[in-house]
């Protein structure tokens, strides 16, 4: 079980890892069907002739399995991982059989001025594949809070 951890408990440069979720094409295939319904998330041979030049997962699959490893850990926030914000990029596509890790840094932290019980913490994550290849970066702003008390 991982310590979740409040505002002040953080600080700039502070990282957290967590991994590792392995993606099938059945995997990919079912979020495809129900989510993104795209011939080169649903269809092998299809996929073959898009601009991925081959099945890949959606983008958003990619998101939910990065959120579901920042709860897990990567974000280890009392009171939940509370997205405020996100720029988001995905550089590589995530294939089938692709085993991925995140990785978050702290950039930096903002107290609030109006609810003293809260801050909003600036983060950057990438979420790698088994060979390192980044298939997912953003810098996220997340909602964390004070240890009660505290304020």
């Amino acid at each position: 079980m991982t310590t979740l951890l409040y505002l002040d408990d953080i600080a700039p440069g502070q990282v957290f890892e967590r991994g590792s979720v392995t993606i099938q094409t059945r995997d990919i295939q079912a979020f495809a069907e129900k989510f993104d319904p795209q011939a080169f998330h649903l269809n092998e041979d299809a996929a073959k002739d898009s601009i991925f030049r081959g099945l890949a997962a959606s983008g958003w699959q990619t998101v939910s399995i990065t959120q579901r490893l920042l709860v897990e850990g990567a974000a280890p926030f009392a009171g939940g991982v509370i997205g405020a914000g996100v720029e988001l990029n995905w550089p590589k596509p995530t294939r089938p059989g692709d085993t991925l890790s995140v990785r978050s840094e702290i950039l930096d932290i903002t107290p609030s001025r109006s609810k003293p019980d809260r801050g909003v913490v600036r983060m950057k994550v990438e979420t790698r594949n088994q060979n390192g290849d980044i298939v997912l970066s953003m810098v996220g702003k997340m909602l964390v809070f004070r240890r009660p008390g505290q304020t």
